[in-house]
C-alpha cells in the first residue's frame, strides 16, 4: 500500500510540475533544510488556506518549492489540520518538519510574569504595556475597575486586590489581559485553598481571605525566605492576644497616592480602613500579590514569643525580633545610631 502511496503522489507531481525532475526536486525539497539567517515569526491566520500560508512562506524565503509542500501536505491529510497561531521557524529546519510542527500545534508561547508584592494596578499596567497581550479592561485607576475585574471572573463582592498568584504565565499571541488573569486567579485559588487545607491548627483566622489578607502584609514586612514563618507566628501572636497589628505596609497602602515614601506620625493617626495602628484586626483586603512560599508560611507560622522586629544593623534586610517592648526599644536605638552614623561617614 505504502509504495502504490508513493507512486500516486509521483503521479501527481508529475502532472503538477511537468515531468520527473520537477517530482524529484519537489520530493527532496521536503528534506532540505531552509535557510534563514535568524529565527523567523511566521502567523498563521486563522481559516488561512494551506496554499496561502504556502505562498507566503515561499515569498518569506521559507519554502522553495510550495507546490510540492501543498501536494504533499494534501496527500497526507494535513492540509486541513495545520493550527493557527505564532510559529518560530528557525534555521535549518525542513519544510517537512515545519509541516509537522504546525499539524502539532507548536505555537510561539509568550510569558508575562507576575512580580510578588504589586499591587494589582501594577500589574494592569504592565499588561497594558506588554506587547503580546490584547488589551480590553479600561486603563488601571478607572472607577470601579476592580468590581469589573472579578465580576468577570466569576466572583461577586470581592476586591481583586491580591487576588492572582505572582508567578510567570505562558500564553500564545491574541491572548488578552483578563485571560491572563483569569490563569492567575485560579492558580492563586489553588495555592490558597491548599494552603487553608493544611494551615496550621488554632490558627486566628476565619476563613481563606483573612490568611491571604495576613499573607499579603507579611510579603511586604520582608524578602528573606528564611523570616516569612517567624514574621508570620509574631503578626498572628499579636492577633490571638488582642494586639494591633500596627503594620506599616498597612499604612502605606491606605495612603495611596499620598504616601511620600516616608511615614510621619500624622500618617499613623490617619484614619483609613487600612491603618492597623488605629484599627484592630486585619484591613479588610490584601494590599498586595503574595507569593505561593509567602501564603505557605503564613499557613505554617513559626511558634515565636516575639512581637516586635525592626530592621538589623547588618543592611542585609534581615530583621532583629523581640518578646517585651524594652528589648525592641534597644533595637530600634541601635538601629537608629547604626543610621545616623552611616549617613554622617556618607556626608565626608
Amino acid at each position: 500500500m505504502r509504495p502504490l502511496r508513493i507512486l500516486v503522489l509521483l503521479v501527481l507531481l508529475a502532472a503538477f510540475g511537468g515531468g520527473a525532475f520537477v517530482v524529484n526536486r519537489g520530493l527532496q525539497s521536503l528534506d532540505q533544510p531552509v535557510t534563514l539567517d535568524s529565527p523567523l515569526i511566521f502567523l498563521v491566520q486563522p481559516k488561512s488556506s494551506f496554499s496561502r500560508v504556502a505562498s507566503e512562506l515561499a515569498a518569506r524565503g521559507v519554502i522553495r518549492e510550495p507546490r510540492a509542500w501543498t501536494l504533499y501536505a494534501r496527500f497526507k491529510g494535513l492540509a486541513s489540520a495545520v493550527k493557527a497561531g505564532e510559529y518560530q521557524i528557525q534555521p535549518g529546519i525542513t519544510p517537512r518538519e515545519l509541516l509537522n510542527k504546525m499539524v502539532s500545534g507548536q505555537v510561539l508561547l509568550h510569558s508575562f510574569t507576575i512580580v510578588d508584592g504589586l499591587r494589582v494596578q501594577d500589574v494592569l499596567e504592565q499588561m497594558r504595556h506588554h506587547p503580546d497581550i490584547v488589551n480590553t479592561l479600561p486603563p488601571a485607576g478607572s472607577p470601579k475597575l476592580s468590581a469589573l475585574i472579578m465580576e468577570k471572573l466569576g466572583e461577586r463582592d470581592v476586591d481583586a486586590e491580591g487576588q492572582f498568584l505572582p508567578e510567570t504565565y505562558k500564553f500564545i499571541s491574541g491572548t488578552t489581559d483578563l485571560d491572563i488573569l483569569r490563569q492567575a486567579h485560579a492558580a492563586l485559588q489553588r495555592e490558597l485553598a491548599n494552603a487553608w487545607a493544611s494551615r496550621e491548627a488554632g490558627l486566628p483566622a476565619m476563613n481563606p481571605q483573612e490568611l491571604l489578607i495576613m499573607a499579603s502584609i507579611i510579603q511586604k514586612e520582608s524578602g528573606i525566605p528564611q523570616e516569612l514563618a517567624k514574621i508570620a507566628g509574631l503578626y498572628w501572636h499579636r492577633l490571638a492576644i488582642g494586639m494591633r497589628l500596627q503594620a506599616d505596609p498597612t499604612v502605606i497602602y491606605g495612603l495611596g497616592e499620598r504616601y511620600d515614601g516616608t511615614i510621619h506620625t500624622v500618617d499613623l493617626q490617619s484614619d483609613t480602613p487600612y491603618n492597623t495602628y488605629t484599627h484592630a484586626g486585619l484591613p479588610p483586603t490584601p494590599i498586595a500579590l503574595a507569593s505561593a512560599a509567602v501564603i505557605e508560611a503564613t499557613a505554617h507560622p513559626e511558634k515565636t514569643d516575639a512581637l516586635y522586629f525592626v530592621a538589623s544593623t547588618k543592611g542585609d534586610g534581615t530583621h532583629v525580633f523581640s518578646a517585651t517592648l524594652e528589648q525592641h526599644n534597644v533595637a530600634v536605638a541601635a538601629y537608629v545610631a547604626h543610621q545616623r552614623q552611616k549617613a554622617a561617614g556618607a556626608g565626608h
